[in-house]
Order: structure tokens, then C-alpha cells, then sequence
């Protein structure tokens, strides 16, 4: 198997990652392993000193507060602390029987400490299914007394058979593993089960796996979630199936399913071997189907967190299906070694970090809220109609977004570059305290007031050409006219970041306000960070007593093995889909427009073959009449390899002739014929 490029960790250290990438089966079934090349600079490495401190040097760290966590060797609940150490919070515990663990909570102090003043208690539930109060939390769920949030998306298995392996991916049926693959009757119970929870009853739902459409009744099972009452139905997917069965999308947004929950770990093959080729028609599918898209990176450190800004940048140059890019910082579940866990780690704010540097600057930390900062309008939205709304009170360090608009000549604007949105809150919350205990009619005078105030918030200046904001937003708070907010949703996406837990960072603070539930066949309902972090005593226990033995499927099931479950593809007929070259051979960088600055994005991804490009201005013309061509391609004289900023050296040996064979474009690697460990191709980098 090919080799990932050595990669500079700072301060001199130098790592080898080694990883197994077949592209044609069992797709990144393999975790890569760590190997130390030269030195060990721990102690001064920017990324890795934090977690090579002295008990003393420990001690003497600012304590921000205590919690409640888990040991991840033996599952004891000890003490947590967590601490501030430079500029990152971490949290450190130390178990009697296994000693003491350090690690990363968010890798911005600053930040951590502006969006815990958002944090507040939700409404929990009025009937939780277990009658406990949560005093041996998280290993007494289902959900008890002690919880804090309703469900805010529910989450339900439909099978845990996928078509690939990924070595991060929380669960799918391994090598002699039951198959979990319920009745669509078993799955309306838990559909209906859901509806039931009071005060506020799910009303988002995710069909989740596993890879669910390869539940042979996916589309009846979606149909009874409809018939159960949920408005939002999310399929949580690899796109690979429906790329390949259009007709499957159209039958699914028939029977319900509103979005497309997508996986997508980067624009380039390397960074993205999981369903980079069928990507392209996994979004024409979903044009046809007339379903939103939501890409879900799963970010890695060192794997693919170089291509956060691209793909942004993708999900923009497909902005007429792609509502969304929600980021997934990865949960290290399972055994690794520390080396490896440390190297790999990225928090919430490490990646908004990257985020401003590959966007240059056009997306800022200072552009994104936590999840918890939509209290205020929903607070407001609640009082002024007096029913019970939508209560996103997670915690504060779970989740965080931002809205990106997009205007007519392509400039690129944070909402939060035009809505001056901390005054805004500020305002209805002073709304929502005066309303309190009034009639009707006179919370309508209140929320007018307030709501004139709202032009005075808005910079106009740098307010979108195509939208008038005030009178969008006055109309979905006052009439809760949500089709009024249709320019702006078709311009516009949402950027999120989404960090599960794992056992390292394990904080019970955090557990107790989860708002993303998981139904079971019993009757429980799980949060995420109890179902997935500790599978032996929920998924795997619980599942296992309604799934089939592997013998026993394969008696039922002709022909089936585990093997035949798996992706098996022929790149070379993907590359030459029409799909796939209009898709990766037209991207427009659009942080390299004059209106966003002139700088192209870091890492902008280039089609593998320059013969399928087509001409560049003809794409510049169709963005901006004016603006020079900034679809980046291998042809271009800048750098033969398409990289950017470096100078081509045809007669070196370098596979994608970047120069002196180790690093002109940071790749340095020989080539493959096709999918070679840099993702060269044939002369495309995208490193």
C-alpha cells in the first residue's frame, strides 16, 4: 500500500503516516499507524506540548471548572478538571486504578470562554423512560430525570450493514458480527415512540445506519415516519447508492425525506477516498429528487483538515443543492495509541482556526456562535405566541455555525458581517423579560417595538445587494413567515461544526443537555454521546438482542456475504462521467474574486486529468463578467501540478512535478496509475 507524504509537525519532528487506501473495496478499513522518523519534540510542539506537561507544571494551570467525566481504560466515573493552558482548555482526570489521562477540550480559550455566556438550562422532558435521577449518569440513561434537553433530532438505526469500512466510522456489521437490520413494524414503534415525548415531541428525524438505503423497505420506512408526524426527515448517507439510483431519490423525497445528510471528507481523492468519484452524481440525484444536501465532513488532523476552506468553496460552487457543511471534528473512539490520539485530535475551535486561514480570512472565528446563542430567538419566538418551541440549549462546547451569504457578483458574506447579532439578541431578550406574565395582545406591542429596533442593527453597507434583511427577519419573527426567507435560503448556507464526545473528553455536563437522541427497539432513548461512546453497554448490548446471527442472515439472504455488502468501483469510468468532470472540472474559487479578497483558497482542488477542463474564462464569465479566471487548473503556467505559488520543475523527478521530489507542492510522492497516495491521478495533485 502507497504511503501518506511526511508531514513537518514543528520544532523539527517529522512523522511517516502509513495507511491501507483501496479504492476499489473495503474503503478505509484500515487505522493508519504512527511511526516516529526523526526527534521527539514534543515538549515544544505547538500541537502536542500541551499534552507532555509535569504533574507540577499541571498543578499550577488556571482551573476553569470542575465536572464529572470517565476514565477511558477501566469506564470508572472520577473528577475531571478542566484547565486552561496557553491558549487551550483541556481537561485532565486521574483514575486510582489507571492513572492520569490529559486532553484537548477546545484549542481556544478566548473563544470557550465567549460562548459558555450563552450556555443556559433547556426544557427537559415532562415523561423520561427511566425513573432514575441520573446519579450514576452515563451509565443509567434511557432518558432519566436528570436530563436538561427534548430531543432536538432523533436518530434511528435501519440497518448497521454498510458498503464501506471506514476505520473512524462509529459501527457498521463487521467480519462475524449479527446483522441489526429491524422490520419496518419494529421501526414504527420507535417512530411512534418518539412523538410520544413530552413537552415538546421530536419533529426532526435522521435515518441513520450503517448505509440505509441498503435496508431493502428504506422507502416504506420513511413513509411510516411521515405517517408517524415528523416534518423533517434527514437520510444520513454516503450518496454512493443514489448516484447510482437516481430514481431511488425521487422515490425517497416522495415518501418523505427532506435532506440529504451526506458524507464528504474533502474535494480531493486523497483527502476524501470514501465517495470522492461518486460524489458528483450523488448530487445530480438529489437535483433531480429536489432534495437539500448537507456535506458532513468527519475532520481528522493530518488526514484532511488542509482542505476545510475547499470544502466550503465546493459546497458553494454547488449552492442550488447544498444547503449546508456541517463539520464533525472526529471522535477518537476505541484503542489507539496516545501518539496517534494526540496527532489526530482537532476540537471545535481548532478547525474555525483553519477555517479563517484557508478562507483568507473571509470566514473569521469571530463569525461563528455557539448552538445555544439561538436561545434568544427562540426564547422570544415562545413568548410572544406562548406555546412551547424548538429549544437548541445544548452545550455550549457541542456545536457552532454561521450563515454564509452569497450575492450576484459572488462575494462571499458571514451573516454576522451585516447583523450586528449580539445586539440583537441583547434587544429580545429585554422583549422576552417584559412580556412575561402579559396578555396577548400586549406582547405584540413588545415584539414590534422590539423589532423596529432592528434596521439599526444591520450595516447596509455590507449587506447583501439581493436581500432586505430587516424585512425578512421581522417577518419570521412576528408572522413566523418562514417562505419569506426564501431569496435568502436559496443564496444562502449554513456552516456548523458538531464535536461528539469520546472517552477522553468525556464531560457529564455535556451529556446531560445532548439534544441528538437515539430510539432503540426496548423503548430507550439514548444521546448520542452514551449510545456511540459506550457501545457495550447501549448500541452493541441492545442491538444485539434484535439482531440476526451471520449464519443465520446468510441462510435467508442468497448469496450474501459480508464481502459482498462492499463498494466495489471502476475509477476510471467515475472520472469519465460527464458528472464528475462538470462537477470538480468548473469549480470557481470564490474566495480568489476580487469581492473576497484575490487570494486563492488553500487547497483548492483540481480535476485529475487537464485534457476534460474546460476553457477557464468561459467559467470566469459566467461568475463575474469582470472578474479575472479563477477556475485553477493543472494547465495553467503558474505550477504544472495546478498546486499554486510554486514553480514547476518538469525535469524532477516528483510524480505531479512540483519540484525537488519532496515537497514543491508538499506532496513529494511517486506515482500510482490511478489513485496514487497523494491523489496525483495523472497529473492533479490535490494535496
Amino acid at each position: 500500500m502507497p504511503n501518506n507524504p511526511e508531514r513537518n509537525m514543528g520544532n523539527g519532528a517529522v512523522q511517516e503516516t502509513t495507511y491501507d487506501e483501496n479504492l476499489t473495496t473495503n474503503i478505509n478499513n484500515k487505522r493508519p499507524e504512527v511511526k516516529e522518523v526523526a526527534g521527539n519534540a514534543d515538549a515544544q510542539n505547538p500541537i502536542l506540548a500541551v499534552y507532555h506537561r509535569s504533574l507540577e507544571e499541571l498543578e499550577k494551570m488556571p482551573v476553569i471548572e470542575r465536572t464529572k467525566t470517565v476514565c477511558p481504560e477501566c469506564k470508572l466515573i472520577i473528577d475531571g478538571t478542566i484547565y486552561k493552558d496557553g491558549d487551550n482548555v483541556m481537561i485532565r482526570k486521574t483514575c486510582e486504578k489507571d492513572g492520569m489521562f490529559v486532553e484537548k477540550y477546545w484549542e481556544d480559550y478566548d473563544m470557550y470562554i465567549r460562548m459558555r455566556d450563552f450556555n443556559y438550562f433547556g426544557r427537559g422532558l415532562d415523561n423520561p423512560n427511566v425513573l432514575l435521577k441520573g446519579e450514576n449518569c452515563p451509565f443509567d440513561c434511557g432518558i432519566c430525570q436528570r436530563h436538561k434537553t427534548h430531543t432536538g433530532l432523533a436518530n434511528v438505526v435501519i440497518t448497521n450493514r454498510c458498503h464501506l469500512s471506514c476505520w473512524y466510522c462509529f459501527f457498521y456489521a463487521k467480519e462475524g458480527e449479527p446483522i441489526y437490520e429491524p422490520t419496518v413494524e419494529e421501526l414504527e414503534k420507535m417512530f411512534i415512540s418518539l412523538k410520544n415525548v413530552k413537552p415538546i415531541p421530536a419533529n426532526a428525524m435522521q435515518i441513520t445506519g450503517g448505509e440505509p438505503t441498503m435496508h431493502p423497505n428504506v422507502v416504506e420506512i420513511v413513509k411510516r415516519c411521515k405517517k408517524a408526524g415528523f416534518d423533517q426527515i434527514q437520510l444520513n448517507t454516503t450518496g454512493i447508492n443514489l448516484g447510482a439510483n437516481p430514481d431511488l431519490a425521487v422515490k425517497l423525497r416522495e415518501a418523505g425525506v427532506t435532506t440529504l445528510y451526506m458524507s464528504y471528507d474533502g474535494v480531493s481523492k486523497r483527502a476524501n477516498p470514501k465517495n470522492h468519484w461518486e460524489t458528483p452524481k450523488a448530487l445530480d440525484a438529489a437535483r433531480k429528487a429536489h432534495i437539500g444536501v448537507v456535506l458532513v465532513p468527519t475532520v481528522i488532523r493530518t488526514i484532511n483538515d488542509h482542505e476545510l476552506g475547499a470544502m466550503i468553496n465546493f459546497g458553494l460552487n454547488n449552492l442550488d443543492v447544498v444547503k449546508a457543511v456541517n463539520f464533525q471534528p472526529v471522535s477518537l473512539v476505541g484503542r489507539m495509541p496516545p501518539r496517534l490520539r494526540e496527532k489526530q485530535r482537532i476540537t471545535i475551535p481548532g478547525a474555525i482556526k483553519l477555517i479563517e486561514e484557508q478562507t483568507n480570512g473571509v470566514i473569521a472565528k469571530e463569525d461563528w456562535k455557539s448552538v445555544p446563542y439561538s436561545g434568544g430567538i427562540t426564547k422570544f419566538i415562545e413568548a410572544l405566541s406562548g406555546d412551547f418551541g424548538y429549544d437548541l440549549s445544548i452545550h455550549f462546547a457541542c456545536g457552532a455555525g454561521s450563515y454564509l451569504y452569497k450575492d450576484n457578483d459572488g462575494k462571499i458574506t458571514p451573516i454576522t458581517r451585516f447583523l450586528d447579532v449580539d445586539s440583537f439578541v441583547e434587544t429580545l431578550q429585554g422583549a422576552i423579560e417584559e412580556m412575561q406574565g402579559k396578555p396577548r395582545w400586549q406582547r405584540k406591542i413588545i415584539a414590534a417595538k422590539a423589532l423596529l429596533k432592528l434596521p439599526k442593527y444591520i450595516d447596509k453597507k455590507n449587506q447583501p445587494k439581493s436581500v432586505n434583511f430587516a424585512s425578512m427577519l421581522t417577518s419570521v419573527l412576528l408572522k413566523h413567515d418562514f417562505e419569506s426567507m426564501g431569496v435568502f435560503h436559496t443564496r444562502s448556507m449554513f456552516v456548523g461544526m458538531m464535536h461528539f464526545q469520546d472517552e477522553w473528553t468525556y464531560d457529564i455536563k455535556r451529556v446531560e443537555k445532548c439534544d441528538i437522541h437515539y430510539a432503540m427497539p426496548d423503548g430507550q432513548v439514548l444521546p448520542f454521546c452514551t449510545f456511540n461512546v459506550f457501545p457495550e453497554v447501549y448500541r452493541d448490548k441492545i442491538q444485539k438482542q434484535y439482531s440476526i446471527p451471520a449464519k443465520e442472515w446468510g441462510e435467508t439472504h442468497a448469496n450474501w456475504s459480508y464481502a459482498s455488502d462492499k463498494l466495489h468501483r471502476d475509477i476510471k469510468a467515475l472520472e469519465s462521467d460527464p458528472a464528475y468532470i462538470r462537477t470538480y472540472g468548473q469549480m470557481v474559487d470564490y474566495f480568489a474574486l476580487p469581492v473576497n479578497g484575490g487570494k486563492h483558497v488553500a487547497n483548492f482542488a483540481r480535476p485529475t486529468d487537464k485534457a476534460v477542463v474546460p476553457p477557464i474564462v468561459a467559467v470566469a464569465k459566467s461568475v463575474n463578467a469582470t472578474a479575472p479566471a479563477v477556475v485553477r487548473t493543472v494547465a495553467q503556467k503558474e505550477d504544472s501540478c495546478g498546486c499554486g505559488g510554486h514553480e514547476a520543475k518538469q525535469e524532477s523527478k516528483d510524480s505531479c512535478g512540483c519540484g525537488s521530489g519532496k515537497g514543491g507542492c508538499g506532496c513529494g510522492n511517486q506515482a500510482e496509475a490511478a489513485g496514487d497516495s497523494c491523489g496525483c491521478g495523472k497529473g492533479g495533485c490535490g494535496c
